[in-house]
């Protein structure tokens, strides 16, 4: 939970592809859906490795990103509604590109790439960066973030 360090510490990148890594990627999707959230990490459930599982709606399949990069991304930007499970309570808005080509692995460690645009390309990059130790309210300005900090405080008991 918000403000624990390992929120902003990198992931390392996945090298062993097995029943460890299913495992792994089995406990965070079996965590998302517990905690109700469309996308988590690994870091979430305290590996800091690089995977990624996503359900951007209830009741559809998992989808699970194994050492994800940002290949390219658009000029254009969109902005969405951001918050996170490690800092429940608070949502703000946060800008980034509308479209995302993301080169990634499978849990077989077979390369793929994949083009999201929209939401998905905003839940996927959330994600990315909490691999990349990029905490969400780090993409807004220091007032905003002050703000929510302020906000997600008076939440806690």
């Amino acid at each position: 939970m918000f403000p624990d360090p390992r929120l902003r510490r990198p992931a390392a990148a996945v090298s062993e592809f097995g029943p460890d890594l299913a495992r792994l990627a089995s406990d965070v999707a079996d965590t998302l859906g517990a905690v109700a959230a469309i996308g988590l990490t690994a870091p979430h459930v305290g590996e800091l490795q690089r995977v990624v599982v996503t359900r951007l709606e209830p009741g559809t399949e998992t989808r699970v990103y194994v050492n994800p990069v940002v290949s390219w991304a658009s000029a254009e930007l969109a902005a969405h509604e951001e918050g996170s499970v490690s800092m429940p309570g608070v949502r703000e808005t946060i800008t980034r590109p509308e479209r995302v080509r993301v080169g990634f692995q499978t849990l077989a460690g077979e390369p793929r790439e994949e083009e999201l645009a929209g939401f998905p390309a905003a839940v996927l990059l959330h994600e990315i960066d909490q691999l990349d130790g990029i905490f969400w309210i780090d993409r807004l300005s220091r007032l905003k973030r002050d703000r929510l900090v302020k906000k997600y405080g008076k939440l806690q008991p």
